[in-house]
């Protein structure tokens, strides 16, 4: 069973629980997140798997995820890559954000986003990622406006730091 730090209104951990009941009781939390550029500036978007709980066969992050209770964001997001990409490259802290969630109960989400830099090869898991590939943040932007399914907290990052509309 997974469990996650929820945190307080300023970030301070509060206290912990299984991630369902996170989610049940919608429950502030940490989720980070990583921006893979390869040497053209292009960016590594995720597939995600037509299985998933949450937002399946959507474009997301390069890798992402909950923070386990206990990890730090760094220790989180290079556990995400290895799981989801199978990387494990230097990072950089770009990003502190607050998320609301409004699709999941209205909860309140601190996103912490990294960025790298790698051309590949990436070894996806098959359970999580379906194809990963790099796109020009042109692309992206013609990937929004023509409808193609976003993860929220990717869409969030986009409109926010990358001048995304």
């Amino acid at each position: 069973m997974e469990y996650l730090d929820f945190v307080d209104d300023r970030n301070r951990i509060i206290g912990r629980a299984p991630r369902k009941e996170v989610y049940a009781r919608t429950l502030p939390h940490r989720i980070v997140h990583v921006m893979v550029f390869n040497g053209h500036g292009d960016l590594a978007l995720q597939l995600r798997t037509r299985d998933r709980s949450f937002a399946p066969h959507h474009w997301c992050t390069s890798a992402g995820g909950h923070v386990a209770s206990g990890e730090t964001s760094k220790q989180a997001i290079q556990r995400e890559m290895m799981e989801e990409i199978g990387v494990d490259i230097p990072l950089r802290v770009r990003y502190e954000d607050t998320y609301q969630d409004t699709l999941r109960g209205n909860i309140k989400k601190f996103l912490t986003t990294f960025e790298a830099t790698c051309d590949g090869p990436f070894q996806i898991n098959p359970k999580e990622v379906e194809r990963i590939a790099f796109f020009s943040l042109e692309k992206i932007q013609n990937m929004v406006s023509s409808g193609e399914k976003i993860h929220p907290e990717l869409l969030f990052l986009l409109r926010k730091h990358y001048g995304i509309r």
